[in-house]
């Protein structure tokens, strides 16, 4: 069924203008606020969560606008199926790509790290377009095999490499010799609270995935934390911002609490462009936060010897 779905109807859909698409999906958005609402739930309940200080009638402009915003990447997912190298060029536009040109002119590797806010597929598509950086992203494997595949197909036609989180390093090991970014998208539920690092993110106790300054400590790359802003339909820049050349010289949570505390930034400025229908606060707090904190710490200096 979903190889019939791909092939009879999304591979056609999307060699269609955008302007095409985005009347579909003006369609389907009338829809999900309406007919078939979409995780509705969810959303109201992340958005009244994250904004206690606003009204009814703000958090509900803010919702309709996320899901006119969400159409708008269900069209644009779509094209990216078949977006064309220039397309890429034409869509992102980066304001300051010399953060990253004086890190590849000192052959520095990078992680590359943001959220799901604005179009993060198409930066998934187009990276190694972007920068002079190798390609490399980190993601987990869909449920469907099919989808799976086909996705990152579609993903690495421009030269992104998409790895499991787990077999990261023999892919690293295997491009030693290349200088390369490593994309990392923080902001996903974690699927160990006791694993996670605990903090305030839009006004409520969060766990965050350690996996980037991990990896950053592990591997002794600068952090570079990227945002996207829309200009207009099918339109966005991307701001890089240098979080740290020397991680391993940043004690523990540093670098989590800036890329995080960025993103932030990000979604209270245009709170309307980030995935509010993600089940972002599934995990509890432990009661015992504080020893975990301690935990994570010493270990972590431990290992790092700090």
């Amino acid at each position: 069924m979903a190889k019939f779905g791909y092939y009879l109807f999304i591979i056609p859909l999307s060699y269609l203008p955008l302007p095409v698409l985005y009347i579909l999906t003006d369609i389907f958005y009338l829809l999900i606020i309406t007919v078939i609402p979409y995780r509705r739930r969810v959303v109201e309940k992340n958005i009244e969560r994250s904004f206690p200080n606003k009204s009814k009638r703000e958090r509900k402009r803010i919702k309709l606008k996320f899901y006119r915003h969400l159409t708008d990447l269900l069209a644009e997912g779509i094209k990216s199926i078949t977006i064309s190298e220039s397309g890429i060029h034409k869509r992102i536009k980066v304001v300051n790509p010399e953060v990253m040109d004086r890190l590849y002119a000192k052959k520095q590797n990078v992680i590359l790290v943001s959220g799901h806010y604005n179009n993060w597929e198409w930066v998934v598509n187009g990276q190694d377009l972007l920068f002079k950086h190798k390609a490399i992203g980190i993601g987990m494997p869909l449920s469907s095999k099919f989808w799976d595949k086909k996705i990152n197909e579609r993903r690495s036609r421009f030269g992104m490499t998409v790895v499991h989180a787990k077999n990261y390093k023999a892919e690293l090991e295997k491009r030693k010799a290349e200088v390369k970014a490593i994309l990392v998208l923080s902001d996903q539920s974690p699927g160990n609270s006791l694993k996670s690092y605990w903090m305030d993110f839009l006004n409520q106790k969060t766990a965050v995935l350690f996996g980037a300054e991990l990896m950053a400590n592990t591997l002794d790359y600068p952090v570079v934390f990227f945002a996207l802003k829309k200009v207009k339909r099918g339109s966005y820049t991307m701001k890089l911002t240098l979080i740290t050349e020397k991680p391993t010289e940043l004690k523990w949570g540093e670098i989590t609490v800036s890329h995080t505390k960025l993103l932030e930034e990000e979604i209270v400025s245009n709170p309307q462009y980030w995935l509010w229908s993600h089940k972002r606060w599934k995990r509890e707090m432990p009661g015992n936060i504080e020893s975990l904190k301690n935990e994570q710490r010493e270990k972590f200096n431990t290992k790092f010897n700090r």
